[in-house]
């Protein structure tokens, strides 16, 4: 089932007399259960293609979809409850709230989902149990490791129960043993709890565990193809050189 579908999705910015194309003519689709990264160098437009897949911008022209419904045909009203059923968002730089704790950082986007207090206290709690951060769920920001806050950013993320988490460049404010501690994370709820993750990284610790990789450069999609794929093409040529 395709969750999001791109076709021929063009962005286009203007920036005083510049018009600059962000990206050019892409075609894309998540899955159910995909745990894929949008790879390239700065400026070749991952971050406009995570907002635009979260439905946080417009096309200048080609579709979107979601879930089979073209998100052009909704109004902003329509917009806002898409976005939020459908999206879960972990930001590069944690967002969150200082003066709160992190049961209710993690509680805070349920407050659109017209719960009763008590039931956003307990999926928070649960959301926090998913990322191993139960006996911290009293302490702020500020008491909390660099990793610890990006695992608050985690259940916030996941307490909705979305579609589809989005994250932008989520390791790149980590030390290597938090990055890695995220990633296990990630990929253990990919594969037990069947959460679909959409991320933009330059970070190779973080690239050698998806399950795929799109590549952009200057806005357009260079390619797209699964890490198991990679390894068998890899492992054809070495094959045809030994035979060689």
């Amino acid at each position: 089932m395709n969750l999001v579908e791109f076709e021929s999705v063009t962005k286009r910015y203007q920036l005083g007399e510049v018009e600059v194309t962000a990206l050019n003519s892409v075609n894309f689709t998540v899955q159910k259960g995909d745990f894929v990264a949008i790879t390239g160098p700065s400026g070749s437009g991952k971050t406009t293609m995570l907002n635009l897949i979260g439905c946080l911008d417009s096309t200048t022209s080609g579709e979107i979809r979601v879930a089979g419904q073209p998100v052009s045909k909704l109004n902003d009203r329509e917009l806002d409850l898409l976005r939020s059923r459908t999206y879960g968002i972990i930001f590069q730089n944690f967002n969150l709230v200082p003066v709160l704790s992190a049961l209710e950082n993690v509680m805070l986007p349920l407050y659109l989902h017209g719960l009763s207090k008590a039931e956003m206290r307990n999926r928070a709690q649960a959301s926090l149990a998913a990322v191993n951060l139960t006996r911290f769920a009293g302490f702020r920001p500020d008491q909390l490791s660099g990793g610890q806050r990006q695992r608050v950013a985690v259940a916030r993320a996941l307490v909705t129960e979305p579609k589809l988490i989005l994250a932008d460049e989520p390791t790149a404010s980590l030390d290597t043993a938090s990055a890695l501690s995220l990633v296990g994370l990630m990929k253990q709820l990919n594969t037990e709890r069947k959460v679909t993750f959409v991320f933009s990284t330059h970070d190779q610790r973080l690239l050698q565990h998806v399950k795929r990789v799109v590549e952009l450069r200057d806005g357009r999609l260079t390619d797209s193809a699964s890490i198991e794929s990679a390894q068998q093409a890899a492992a054809a040529k070495t094959d045809e050189s030994e035979v060689a």
